[in-house]
């Protein structure tokens, strides 16, 4: 067997490396290419701020403080919607509140909103940052022409860490 020892060949596993690097390097190039191309170009950063994404077809915000949810619900001007699961409410919520979930909403909103002025405030919240379903519920709540809606982003957490009233069961 001949062995040489000015090796001119690079081995299998250095071969297959630069291989698959130079796919990821082309995938890259043309993900980044197609992009550009779109009318509507996605970004390249995303924005994480929990309250993103939270406005009016206006523009304006739909997000309220725990300061002045707070002051909200001891002025008693205004109405909360969890919109999390009929479970984790019985498990806990701000006192008071409404349970109108949103995988639920069509069915359960004509009741649960039956005798609530359209010009009421209210404040819809689940529970986590990353949590969507207040607003959705708050989206569907000015649909049905709510006009005073707000969200209490990560309402759960916040408001317990706030040390407001809370209540448990149905």
């Amino acid at each position: 067997m001949f062995h040489s020892h000015g090796n001119t060949t690079q081995s299998p596993w250095i071969q297959g490396l630069l291989q698959a690097l130079g796919l990821v390097v082309g995938a890259v190039v043309l993900a980044a290419a197609t992009n550009l191309l779109r009318p509507h170009p996605l970004p390249w950063m995303g924005d994480w701020e929990a309250a993103r994404g939270l406005e009016t077809e206006a523009g304006d915000s739909l997000v309220i403080s725990v300061e002045e949810a707070q002051d909200a619900f001891f002025s008693g001007e205004a109405l909360f919607v969890d919109a999390r699961d009929p479970e984790s409410y019985r498990e806990g919520h701000i006192l008071g509140a409404v349970n109108l979930p949103w995988a639920l909403f069509d069915e359960a909103a004509p009741q649960v909103l039956s005798g609530v002025e359209k010009d009421r405030r209210i404040i819809s919240y689940c529970d986590g940052e990353g949590c969507g379903l207040s607003r959705e519920v708050a989206v569907a709540l000015q649909a049905l022409g709510y006009a005073n809606v707000h969200v209490l982003v990560n309402g759960w957490t916040v408001w317990l860490n706030a040390g407001l009233p809370t209540a448990t069961g149905d």
